[in-house]
């Protein structure tokens, strides 16, 4: 899993940006581990949310682009399907 002592992750979107985001979730999805993490440097009040592959080699964890567009609409579909549930759970308390 990722250190608890990181307390942000940089990552460099498209244009070379550094972005630091905070990790919100780790979720596995058809074998795989996927982070979700939350832009930090934002005033916004609903931060962008960054999807990522996250991996693990020994005691080293990365965060990779998913560069396959169906693979993230599977993902993004199911995390979608995640929230949906989890207001019903919600509004049913």
């Amino acid at each position: 899993m990722v250190d608890a002592n990181d307390s942000f992750i940089e990552i460099t979107d498209d244009d070379g940006t550094v972005i630091k985001c905070a990790l919100y979730d780790i979720i596995e999805f058809e074998n795989k581990q996927y982070a979700l993490l939350l832009e930090a440097d934002t005033e916004e009040e609903d931060p962008e949310v960054v999807l990522m592959r996250y991996t693990e080699e020994g005691e080293e964890s990365f965060f990779e682009t998913i560069d396959d567009d169906e693979e993230f609409e599977r993902v993004s579909n199911y995390i979608e399907s995640l929230d949906v549930e989890e207001d019903i759970d919600d509004d049913n308390e």
